[in-house]
């Protein structure tokens, strides 16, 4: 890491000395895109989450913001759930994937495929061809990757755009040069094949759904092209270790790909290679090959890219003497850069949701891979906040996926109904985008599809086990909670009758904010009462959330400090907080406001904290509403630097598709979202001397927090454009109008 890291320094003080003072800092060269990519070295690491959750479960990827493709290099070979195609431990390379991995969590890719340079035919499975690389040799930046295959002397370089890559391949002069490409379909359902005269290698790999229909074709697959320019010495298909020299097609075996061997005239130049993927078809693949890189210049599309990436970081610049700090800061905007992504071609081109069996076209662009169990609570507030139009799209995308499935999906992946995790939270990103503004998508239609979920339950069966609607809605509607008797055996994630209760009563609180403002006044009254249904779940006895019979009774002997079936990976100390919209009520439903301080401050004081999971995201921030926002100060600042670092291992747990990285940039900012579908920021600690959000609207809005520090974490007063501003929390109007945010910084309490 200090050879990349000194290289990256180089790069920016270079670039100041190129384009002196008065050009925008370069911000690109701050990203190191492995970070998170090993085992977490953080204060919390292993305390809770074992095994994969020890892991950010993040890649190296060269990407557009939100865009199709993540291109990786790949150390792991495998489409398996819970396995990232990159780890930082691994000493083996096994080539460059275009990859469509549920970034961040405990998911699976599909629809990818691998190259591999190489100088020989020794080995051609990715596992038994591998070879080793040194991480000093690695340049990883969202713009361009690169790495040295020492064992062949090989220098292989990747930039691209959202569907499409080119790669550079510097082989040495005195030896072979050979391409090796499979389709990682672990089903053996994949095909490849060779077209001489159109220099193109082609193929496609399959698609199957995990969770609800875990197994089943999700209707589709991941199509690709892969285009040269040089003629061919030699090429084959192979089937495990067996060869078929001269042969140009192979497909739906297990251990399969194909390989080709290039003439070498000027032995010096390297190779270009330029590959492009589709989920319609080869002829889609072709066009986003066109379209995005028509050309063999890899360093114009390079220079595409970078363009691209410092436009998207941009839309925020901090202030900081601090390049630690700044490293962290634009590392996580980096990750929370990956989803939800594109999957229409350049065309408007894609498959319908949940069947794939024909193609639907938008003008915009239509997305997938929403993780939304984590990414309503920061992810998408930060993209509604800085990105708004994108927001909408990302809006829109839900929508079609409705009007085409029939039913809003809980957890929308693989372009498919999944039914992962708990909640219903399509309905608090759409609320949340609502509510804050975001017009541009089709309301009417969403509110339909909110209503739906949030009333109803499928007419069939197989419907509901196939993933559609709300898991265990009847039980909830019948006793305003679920009872420990419903298992919500139609679930991947079955049991969690308490989490799922407060989740439901919070996404009912956000449809009720819809509802209002769309002037459905019974929905938003009934919704409103239904809200408060976290109450049934709150022991009086001991204060915290507990698991409750069908009969009213609650379990007896819970520990709250240990995990329980009926929590969502955790415990009840966990999940209790976990009533976003009404903290005050909980107050009351918890014994009081003493008793809410008492259970929060042990909590923090007995290590209890898990910061590498989602459902504590919010409780640091919930002493502002018990009227201590100093010890929300003081916490926020040490979460932020003890579980964020900017090494391999400097991610608590699983990054979930940006929402751990949202959280930190919230939070290094000075304000997070505690409520999503509430247009209120609960104010944490500025750690930015100044930051400046240049917004959507040609408005820019500054927070400004003169020697703030580690030390210097308390806030002692504020000022908003100059008047005073004594609240600890920020309307997002407020910021929308632009203007200054400036706040005094002590080293001690301001009580």
């Amino acid at each position: 890491m200090r050879t990349i890291r000194h290289q990256l320094l180089l790069l920016l003080l270079l670039t100041s000395v190129l384009f002196g003072c008065s050009q925008p800092e370069a911000l690109l060269p701050y990203i190191d895109t492995r970070v998170g990519t090993a085992a977490s070295t953080m204060q919390t690491a292993g305390r809770f989450g074992k095994g994969s959750e020890e892991y950010g479960q993040v890649i190296p990827a060269v990407l557009e913001p939100h865009g199709m493709n993540f291109w990786t290099p790949q150390t792991t070979d495998t489409e398996l759930k819970c396995r990232a195609p990159y780890y930082y431990k691994d000493t083996l390379f096994q080539g460059f994937r275009n990859s469509h991995w549920i970034v961040g969590g405990c998911t699976q890719d599909y629809g990818s495929m691998t190259l591999f340079p190489s100088s020989h035919l020794r080995a051609t499975l990715p596992e038994r061809r591998a070879t080793p690389f040194s991480h000093s040799t690695e340049v990883a930046t969202p713009a361009y990757y690169a790495v040295s295959l020492d064992s062949m002397s090989i220098r292989a370089e990747l930039t691209g755009r959202s569907r499409s890559a080119i790669l550079r391949l510097s082989y040495p002069t005195d030896s072979a040069a050979y391409l090796i490409v499979n389709p990682n379909s672990d089903e053996g359902e994949g095909y490849i094949e060779l077209d001489t005269l159109r220099k193109e290698i082609r193929g496609y790999n399959p698609v199957h759904r995990i969770y609800q229909g875990k197994g089943k074709a999700a209707g589709y697959s991941g199509h690709f092209i892969i285009h040269y320019n040089q003629e061919l010495a030699e090429y084959g298909t192979y089937h495990y270790d067996t060869l078929f020299a001269g042969h140009t097609s192979i497909g739906h075996a297990h251990g399969i790909g194909l390989y080709i061997r290039f003439k070498r005239q000027q032995t010096d130049t390297p190779i270009l290679i330029k590959a492009a993927s589709s989920f319609t078809g080869t002829d889609g693949a072709r066009l986003n090959l066109q379209a995005e890189i028509p050309h063999w210049d890899f360093d114009k599309t390079h220079r595409e890219l970078t363009a691209i990436w410092e436009q998207h970081l941009s839309s925020v610049t901090v202030d900081t003497r601090d390049t630690t700090a700044k490293r962290k800061f634009y590392g996580a905007m980096y990750r929370t850069s990956f989803l939800p992504h594109a999957i229409n071609d350049v065309d408007g081109r894609y498959p319908n949701f949940a069947g794939g069996d024909s193609l639907c076209t938008t003008s915009t662009a239509y997305y997938d891979g929403f993780s939304l169990w984590d990414t309503y609570r920061a992810q998408h507030p930060l993209i509604t906040l800085l990105h708004p139009t994108l927001s909408g799209h990302m809006m829109q995308s839900l929508v079609d996926k409705y009007r085409q499935g029939t039913w809003l999906p809980i957890f929308p992946c693989w372009n498919s109904y999944t039914a992962a995790m708990i909640g219903d939270h399509a309905t608090a990103a759409i609320g949340d985008a609502y509510v804050k503004g975001v017009r541009n998508f089709d309301i009417a239609t969403a509110y339909e599809a909110m209503r739906k979920n949030a009333f109803t339950t499928p007419s069939t069966y197989a419907e509901y086990a196939d993933g559609m609607g709300r898991r265990a809605l009847t039980s909830y509607l019948t006793y305003g909670y679920i009872p420990v008797e419903d298992s919500v055996k139609e679930a991947y994630h079955r049991q969690e009758q308490t989490s799922r209760t407060l989740e439901y009563a919070y996404d009912d609180f956000v449809l009720a904010q819809v509802a209002q403002l769309l002037g459905h006044t019974a929905d938003h009254d009934t919704l409103m009462l239904r809200s408060e249904n976290y109450r049934y779940v709150i022991d009086p006895t001991t204060g915290y959330a507990n698991g409750r019979h069908a009969d009213g009774r609650f379990l007896s002997g819970s520990n709250p400090y240990t995990f329980a079936p009926y929590i969502t990976e955790g415990a009840p100390c966990h999940y209790t907080w976990y009533v976003p919209h009404n903290p005050h009520g909980l107050m009351e439903a918890m014994g009081g406001r003493d008793r809410f301080i008492s259970k929060l401050d042990t909590l923090f004081s007995e290590r209890l904290y898990w910061h590498g999971n989602e459902p504590c995201h919010q409780v640091a921030y919930l002493y502002n509403y018990a009227g201590q926002p100093w010890k929300t100060q003081r916490i926020v600042r040490h979460i932020l630097d003890t579980e964020y670092g900017d090494t391999p291992g400097g991610l608590a747990g699983n990054d979930d598709a940006g929402q751990m990285s949202a959280w930190y940039i919230f939070s290094a900012l000075g304000f997070y979202p505690v409520c999503p579908g509430t247009p209120y920021y609960q104010i944490g600690t500025p750690t930015f001397e100044r930051a400046t959000l240049h917004l959507e609207n040609g408005r820019t809005f500054t927070i400004e927090a003169p020697g703030t520090s580690s030390e210097r974490r308390y806030i002692q007063s504020g000022t908003l454009n100059g008047k005073p501003y004594p609240h600890t929390y920020l309307h997002h109007d407020d910021i929308l109008q632009g203007g200054v945010l400036r706040f005094v910084m002590g080293d001690t309490p301001k009580r």
